[in-house]
C-alpha cells in the first residue's frame, strides 16, 4: 500500500505540490490583506472602495511574490534566470487576475450568488495559472 501511495505521489508530485502551494500562497496573501487591513485601515470590515482596493492590491501583490518563488522552487524546480522567468510569470498573473474579473462579472451578471462565483472562478484560475507556469514561465528545455 505504501509503495503504491509513493508511486502515485511520484506520478502527480508537480501538481500536489503546486495545490499545497497555492493553498501556502492563499494564506500567506491572505494574511498579508488582514495585516494591511490592521495597520491601515483598523481592520474595517466593510472597505470604502479605495481601502478595498488598497486591500486587494495587498493581497495580489503578496500572492505573486509568495507563488513566484515557491512555485519556481518546490513545484516547477527551475535553475533558469529569475529575470528571464519573473516578467513571464507576472504577466501570467496579471492574465489569470483578468480573467478572474471578467469570470466573475459574467457569473455575477448571470444571477450565481457570490460564494458560487468565486468558487468557479478560484478553479479556472488555478487551471489556468497552472497551464501558464508549465508552458510558459517554467517550461523546460528539452536535452539537445
Amino acid at each position: 500500500m505504501i509503495e503504491k501511495c509513493k508511486a502515485l505521489y511520484k506520478q502527480y508530485e508537480e501538481i500536489i505540490v503546486y495545490l499545497i502551494v497555492g493553498f501556502l500562497t492563499t494564506v500567506v496573501s491572505w494574511a498579508a490583506k488582514f495585516i494591511a487591513n490592521a495597520l491601515l485601515f483598523h481592520n474595517t470590515m466593510y472597505p470604502t472602495p479605495f481601502e478595498n482596493t488598497v486591500l486587494s492590491t495587498v493581497n495580489w501583490v503578496t500572492g505573486v511574490i509568495f507563488a513566484f518563488f515557491t512555485n519556481r522552487r518546490f513545484v516547477f524546480k527551475s535553475r533558469e534566470p529569475m529575470r528571464k522567468e519573473a516578467p513571464k510569470f507576472v504577466l501570467s498573473r496579471v492574465a489569470t487576475w483578468i480573467l478572474d474579473i471578467v469570470v466573475m462579472q459574467l457569473l455575477t451578471a448571470a444571477g450565481i450568488n457570490l460564494v458560487a462565483a468565486s468558487v468557479i472562478s478560484a478553479v479556472l484560475v488555478v487551471i489556468a495559472n497552472y497551464i501558464f507556469s508549465k508552458l510558459f514561465v517554467f517550461r523546460k528545455k528539452r536535452p539537445d
